[in-house]
């Protein structure tokens, strides 16, 4: 029962957190100079028939509401400049498709390497895999990821020619994924070796020592799931923006995905599109942090959901 209320309640506030976000969006957005027909090679004429055709010659608070009135139906509108004429919604769910075929590779890279080198740098603690390890994972987080991206694309494409700059060509994914995975597994592998750290000193791991359990279980079964708390907490943000796909490593390798759309929306100032994926972007967060919520009271009973 309680955690049914708990669920109810987060899904409210859900809710009310995506709405702050369309009308913040919304309005941030109508005060950038310009419009979306600012480079259409047309007349003045033109242009002034074009605003009055989409209603963007009508107070920002009429267009909103509208809006709201829209979005209530299922309608995103149809977008401005990047594919003028074409639902909103046809477009993101086109793109994410591509995002999440690669997004999901990436994720499952970051959480599995993440979590055997964080384990192996907490309990060679002071050693040099530990050294080794915590070095390239301070690179990763440090890297941005358009270095990242332009270094691999500049060895293993251009240079020794391993692998195919297009993401259209075979193993073209290898590349954006790897660029996508560093960052989370270098963080993942802090986050786990700092867990495994403090969990390893609990008293409870040196009762199951003094029963004649072996290390192995002690570790990877009481340890470890004990230790995965704070990486749960950071795998709700991180499966959403790997899912929508990397702005960076989707526009420097020409991913057709979320990402690649929505920094062109912006650039465009295409609306639609900028409120659209905004919209995605944020209930999928929302969703993903409701999620791993709920996973705490599976890791550890002990959590009450309050």
């Amino acid at each position: 029962m309680q955690t049914s209320r708990y669920i109810v309640k987060r899904v409210l506030l859900a809710f009310v957190s995506i709405f702050a976000i369309i009308t913040i969006t919304y309005f941030l957005m109508n005060l950038m100079p310009g419009d979306p027909f600012m480079s259409e090679k047309a007349s003045e004429e033109n242009r002034a028939i074009l605003i009055a055709k989409y209603g963007l010659d009508q107070p920002v608070y009429v267009q909103y509401g509208k809006y709201l009135t829209n979005l209530l139906k299922g309608d995103m509108g149809t977008s401005y400049v990047l594919q003028k004429g074409r639902a909103v919604k046809d477009i993101i769910f086109q793109s994410f498709a591509v995002s999440m075929g690669l997004g999901v590779r990436a994720l499952i890279l970051a959480i599995v390497c993440g979590i055997i080198l964080g384990c192996i740098a907490g309990l060679c603690k002071d050693k040099w895999p530990d050294a080794v390890i915590r070095v390239f994972s301070s690179i990763g987080i440090s890297m941005p990821g358009y270095v990242i991206a332009s270094a691999l694309m500049i060895f293993l494409a251009v240079s020794f020619k391993v692998l195919p700059v297009s993401y259209n060509k075979p193993g073209g994914w290898i590349m954006p994924m790897v660029t996508l995975a560093i960052y989370p597994t270098s963080y993942l592998t802090r986050l786990t070796r700092a867990s495994i750290l403090e969990v390893m000193n609990q008293d409870y791991l040196r009762t199951e020592r003094a029963k004649g359990m072996s290390e192995f279980v002690v570790v990877f079964v009481h340890a470890l799931k004990n230790s995965l708390i704070p990486v749960i907490t950071y795998l709700g943000p991180l499966t959403a923006s790997i899912l929508t796909g990397g702005f960076v490593a989707e526009s420097v390798f020409s991913v057709p995905g979320l990402g690649r759309y929505f920094v062109s929306s912006i650039s465009s100032r295409d609306y639609t599109m900028i409120m659209g994926v905004t919209i995605f972007y944020s209930a999928l967060i929302v969703f993903m942090n409701l999620i791993c919520d709920i996973l705490y009271k599976i890791v550890d009973p002990r959590i009450k959901l309050d």
